[in-house]
């Protein structure tokens, strides 16, 4: 009776790429298991089972190179590799030992093929459930029996992870293999940099010796607990059932400080453990995962960046014709005129616009202009306005006077402490708090978002612009989140208030970046008295999509569109409250409209809305940024989706531990505006 040993090992792995060829002590991991695994007594045959991309071409050349056979099959049908090693190799007996196992014990692979043999059974694992250390997992069954159980591996799982059927399908008899002490809590495989690192200190400790035994690591990690003290926060075979947006999530926070580039998309922003994390495609109002799953998006649309919906074919043909022009080049493209005009024709009070590519940007280049033109420092501020140390500045005083939107923990730290004072706030709504900062400081502007989560009362903003003009400041109206979600252009001409100078991002270009700052010539003009240029202002994608994205606005009145689904969603998550027996509270423009449970409770219930709502295929919290391709089909189907959940919420209120239907943590707060 032939016995093989089939090493499943790849180079693509999504937590750590190529880690079967990283060093420990003087050879790759993947020789160091091989040579520890050629010390078996009872194995007659080892091979490597690696997929046919090309990418693993390294690693079965080396593989080939140590002396040992090599089979190529699929990618993700695992299985199919190990049908594929099993019958090259004649084999009659396999175990299956992974590539991310480089400390298996080849004494403890001898006794599991002594009992598997006695037993009689078709499979034999020491993992179901696992009481030796994860790293030395160790699976014996018979060729007959795996290739029975093709016929019962119906779905991708099954035949990614080779042995599913064989452990709990009634069809086929198993033992368990148990260690007389419970060592599964100690971590000794390598799926993360931590392991590695682990692994790599234990080969150091007991260097020049390779073949030490599984008992000999537990005396000295005994001994020596500081061994495996740096990977102790990651859990047991978390990569079966994590998806690969998480894979992904927690290699890139090895490299990435935060691990992204915007903290409103984090996943503790929504599910934390759980959420997708990251996209392969997106079209209307559907994005996919990684791992291929089609989501409809009921959720932030790309923060607010999409009203026309994701790839929106005309915007996309107009940007798909600029590549094949050419993006850049030592001239300017023209692109960015055209653009220029239509923005002012849609203002009237503006006569001229530059141009950005971020909402942080855009109001860095607006604050820049008006103390130019201004010959002032100081600045008045309600609202959000980006990332910037102008901005930030106002956290610099003995009150945390940010602390209304910044998330938990963050700090104005970097921000040169002789910018303190330049930075004054308001509450919105609070005219008398707004006089009060120019009776005691000389502004050079008031910067402010039109409306966010509840609008003007007792003419706020006529009242603000009357202010403004009578003491010579600056009127700046934010509007790269509010533009174009009720008005064709910005927000404040539903209410009949001009300032004097606004940006626009966002949805301005229908998911390509592009943003603009636009202003009265008086003001704007001061710009040529400072230094404001960036090169990648001047690429041609930018203007393109906006142009493009103008037109279908205009021709399609979107922002009616959006703003009556809007408060079409509201109004169906105020009656669904209703009927389940709870309070909300919403808020918000129509088309960027959010409610929160009114309870202690309300972030879990967030949490718990995500989390069920991803398991019907709906990205959703609390919040949705409403575009057109939102069709009263698609949002009735949602809400008759979302009812058992507010059920839920019901029962939980009643009396039912929100906590005990938490699959991991409960998000983070998130964002509060100051308004």
């Amino acid at each position: 009776m032939k016995v093989v040993a089939v090493v499943q090992a790849r180079l693509g792995s999504t937590r750590l790429p190529n880690k079967v060829m990283a060093t420990i002590g003087d050879v790759t991991l993947i020789g160091f298991l091989l040579r520890r695994l050629s010390k078996s007594q009872l194995i007659d045959e080892i091979i490597l089972a690696t997929s046919t991309n090309p990418v693993n071409d390294p690693l079965s050349q080396h593989v080939s190179d140590l002396g040992y056979s090599v089979v190529r099959g699929s990618e993700d049908d695992v299985l199919d590799r190990y049908l594929l090693a099993a019958n090259s190799t004649s084999a009659d007996v396999v175990i299956r030992i992974t590539g991310d196992c480089p400390l298996v014990d080849p004494e403890l692979v001898d006794q599991m093929l002594t009992q598997f043999f006695k037993a009689n059974v078709d499979y034999l694992s020491n993992t179901n459930p696992p009481t030796f250390p994860d790293g030395f997992d160790v699976e014996v069954f018979t060729t007959t029996a795996l290739k029975r159980s093709e016929g019962f591996a119906a779905n991708a799982f099954d035949r990614e992870h080779v042995t599913p059927q064989l452990r709990t399908n009634p069809a086929f008899s198993q033992l368990n293999v148990t260690n007389p002490l419970d060592y599964s809590h100690l971590r000794l495989t390598v799926d993360e940099q931590a392991d590695l690192l682990v692994v790599r200190q234990i080969v150091d400790f007991f260097a020049p010796q390779v073949d030490f035994s599984l008992q000999q690591i537990i005396d000295a990690i005994t001994q020596h607990p500081e061994l495996v003290s740096g990977n102790l926060d990651i859990k047991r075979n978390e990569g079966a059932t994590m998806n690969s947006g998480q894979k992904l999530w927690k290699r890139a926070q090895h490299v990435i400080p935060g691990g992204n580039m915007l903290l409103s998309k984090r996943p503790d922003q929504f599910l934390p453990e759980q959420w997708p994390a990251y996209f392969s495609r997106a079209k209307g109002c559907t994005v996919w995962d990684l791992d291929g799953n089609a989501l409809t998006d009921m959720s932030i649309m790309g923060i607010g960046t999409n009203i026309l919906g994701y790839g929106h074919p005309d915007v996309d043909a107009a940007v798909n014709q600029t590549i094949q022009s050419g993006n850049m080049s030592t001239l300017n493209c023209p692109e960015e005129v055209y653009l220029a005009e239509r923005l002012v024709a849609m203002h009237p009070w503006a006569d001229m616009v530059r141009f950005a590519r971020t909402g942080g940007e855009a109001n860095a280049v607006a604050i820049r202009i008006a103390r130019a033109a201004t010959g002032r420092s100081k600045v008045a501020i309600c609202g959000y306005h980006g990332w910037h140390d102008w901005y930030l500045a106002a956290n610099l005083g003995t009150e945390n006077t940010l602390a209304g939107h910044l998330l938990p923990g963050l700090e104005p730290n970097g921000v040169p402490e002789n910018l303190r004072g330049s930075v004054l706030t308001f509450n919105y709504n609070k005219l008398d708090e707004l006089e009060a900062l120019i009776t005691q400081h000389d502004l050079a502007a008031i910067v402010m978002e039109v409306s966010r989560n509840f609008g003007p009362e007792d003419n706020f903003l006529h009242k603000v612009r009357a202010l403004a003009t009578k003491h010579n400041i600056v009127l700046m109206f934010d509007e790269c989140t509010s533009g174009f979600r009720q008005t064709f252009g910005g927000l404040h001409k539903l209410f009949g208030v001009e300032p004097d100078m606004a940006m626009f991002g966002k949805a301005l270009g229908n998911g390509y970046a592009i943003t603009a700052v636009l202003g009265k010539r008086s003001i704007m003009e001061a710009a040529q008295n400072t230094f404001i240029s960036s090169t990648f202002w001047t690429e041609r994608i930018g203007p393109t999509a906006a142009l493009a994205t103008l037109k279908v606005m205009e021709d399609t009145k979107s922002w009616e569109t959006i703003t009556n689904m809007g408060e079409y969603i509201t109004n169906r998550w105020i009656q669904l409250a209703k009927e389940a027996g709870f309070e909300i509270a919403t808020s918000g423009l129509p088309a960027l409209t959010s409610f929160s449970v009114k309870s202690q409770h309300a972030l879990e219930y967030k949490t718990l809305i995500t989390q069920e709502m991803l398991k019907k295929s709906y990205l959703a919290g609390t919040s949705v940024y409403v575009s057109v391709e939102h069709t009263t089909d698609r949002v009735d189907q949602f809400f008759t989706e979302l009812a058992p959940v507010f059920s839920l919420i019901k029962e939980c209120e009643d009396g039912r531990d929100v906590m005990s239907l938490l699959h991991g943590p409960v998000c983070s707060s998130g964002f509060k505006r100051l308004n």
